[in-house]
């Protein structure tokens, strides 16, 4: 099975489970949303992190209620996004006020904990890497912040960079060295025609993937290591979504090329 999942043209953007993935943590869904479509959630097992990544919606979550969530037209909008977790076993019901797109985050959790709205001023933002490897962060659900299992930040690669590099893995569950945790990326491109590079492989090369992601794909990263590479011309953006036995994000870099960390500015 490949690790690239292409892109949905209606309704539906994709739609990836434990099942479907062959994995046991990591939930992705991203829909669009016309005026007045309803999106809904609930799940005894498993937690949710809404993240509007485009458009306005009212959101109901357990007993909480928004009435007008999302301020970005584009992903690529030089602000975070409005988010709001939900954790298992509560019902989420999401209404779109404009056309909209809204990605579902899911890993295994337990009842208990309380829903939330996660607000784009509460996100740290950040700039990782120098030279053509920097990239924009934005952690929506860090592992500083309450959750069972789930992991979600975003990140924008300008022009010509890199990014997740040099090359890293979390797929060990040896901390404090490194953690084993499932991921997705969630590729959008601007402008939409264009295409970023992501390879995944392991140090043996028992898997070994390399792909042209085009807007709205969905590459899976069941573990090994996982760069990006973004043509001259586009930008990328990148939702990840990370979990695994523990809620902790810790990495190893690929050891043929840590060199680069010890480039010149």
């Amino acid at each position: 099975m490949s690790l690239l999942v292409k892109a949905g043209k209606g309704r539906e953007i994709a739609d990836i489970t434990p099942h479907s993935a062959g994995w046991q943590h990591v939930g992705f869904r991203a829909v669009r949303l016309a005026v007045g479509e309803q999106e809904s959630w609930q799940d005894a097992g498993r937690e949710c992190c809404l993240v509007v990544l485009t458009g306005k919606v009212a959101v109901q979550a357990g007993s909480l209620y928004w009435d007008s969530l999302g301020e970005r037209s584009s992903v690529f909008d030089e602000q975070a996004p409005w988010a709001v977790y939900v954790p298992a076993g509560e019902p989420l019901t999401i209404t779109a006020l404009t056309p909209a797109e809204v990605a579902l985050c899911s890993a295994p959790g337990q009842p208990g904990r309380e829903v939330r709205l996660i607000a784009p001023a509460s996100m740290q933002r950040s700039v990782r890497g120098k030279g053509a490897n920097t990239r924009y962060v934005t952690d929506i659900l860090p592992q500083t912040e309450p959750a069972d299992g789930l992991l979600v930040v975003e990140v924008i690669t300008p022009s010509g960079h890199s990014s997740s590099y040099p090359p890293h893995k979390h797929d060990l569950d040896n901390l404090p060295a490194e953690s084993a945790l499932e991921e997705t990326y969630y590729h959008r491109i601007d402008p939409p025609q264009g295409f970023a590079f992501q390879r995944v492989y392991t140090d043996d090369r028992s898997l070994d993937e390399s792909h042209a992601v085009e807007n709205h794909d969905v590459m899976m990263v069941p573990r090994g290591y996982h760069p990006v590479c973004v043509p001259y011309g586009y930008q990328s953006y990148y939702l990840n979504v990370m979990a695994g036995p523990k809620r902790q994000w810790s990495f190893h870099n690929d050891p043929q090329h840590e060199w680069l960390l010890q480039l010149p500015d």
